[in-house]
């Protein structure tokens, strides 16, 4: 059997020359973002990561900061990173419709025009990334499958849009409490949370302005539920789903 004539400190410093000219590991912050999965960055890996990665900007919000107002230029997109933001419209009487809550993983600031069409404010600490409107369309030409993520998400703002105006326009102000609270539970569960009991960061006057109810009726119908044994209400905004079956049934298929 033939022997090495290696030391073992030859052998050390030759394992050591090695390890340093191997290519270190992307240090991208978005290969290291625990949310990732749930955004349109997740369409890209590696190389592509990291370029996507040198065009976007952080962005912390405290409760009720605005992100931007409806009329400003749509210079920027965002990927909510972080907490709860809503979007919403102010009518011409002054009058407030929340049009969504946003978490983890949603994308906003899509537009066909120059300037936004509505506002958008956080409703708890939150964090996102910014893209550069440019800058993110010419990333999509570099890379359709940026593109066709993108087109995904605004497929599925049109379906939220479509059950909205379901919502508005036919349900009961029991059946919209009970779908709008399965659907956050729904919501929570993708994003890898306890999807009971459901957080509830947003005020009563958020929900009524999203459901087209008063701040008094939320009030009312929760009370309600409530003494039905559907909910339970809990420290901390959180509502127990006591009844899961029964709330599905009053949501009317939500």
């Amino acid at each position: 059997m033939q022997q090495s004539n290696q030391s073992p400190f030859d052998v050390r410093n030759r394992r050591l020359m090695e390890a340093k000219s191997r290519p270190e590991p992307s240090t991208s912050p978005c290969a290291a973002c625990n949310v990732r999965h749930l955004t349109v960055c997740d369409a890209l890996e590696g190389a592509e990561l990291q370029q996507l990665a040198e065009i976007v900007q952080n962005v912390e919000l405290e409760p009720g900061q605005p992100l931007f107002d409806e009329g400003e230029r749509a210079d920027f997109v965002f990927n909510v990173t972080a907490g709860c933001v809503k979007v919403y419209k102010l009518l011409p009487d002054g009058r407030r419709q929340v049009t969504g809550f946003l978490f983890a993983g949603d994308f906003l600031g899509l537009a066909n025009q120059d300037f936004y069409a509505f506002s958008a404010e956080a409703v708890s600490p939150a964090t996102l990334c910014r893209f550069q409107r440019g800058k993110l369309e010419a990333a999509m030409e570099r890379f359709p499958q940026l593109e066709k993520r993108l087109l995904g998400v605004a497929s599925h703002e049109l379906a939220v849009a479509q059950e909205q105006m379901l919502l508005l326009g036919r349900k009961t102000a029991k059946e919209r409490l009970a779908s709008f609270l399965i659907k956050l539970s729904e919501s929570a569960e993708r994003r890898g949370q306890s999807k009971n009991p459901v957080r509830l960061p947003m005020t009563r006057a958020d929900i009524g302005d999203y459901l087209g109810l008063t701040t008094e009726t939320v009030s009312r119908v929760m009370t309600q539920l409530k003494g039905q044994g559907t909910i339970a209400l809990m420290p901390n905004g959180q509502v127990e789903l006591s009844d899961l079956e029964k709330l599905e049934d009053l949501a009317g298929g939500y």
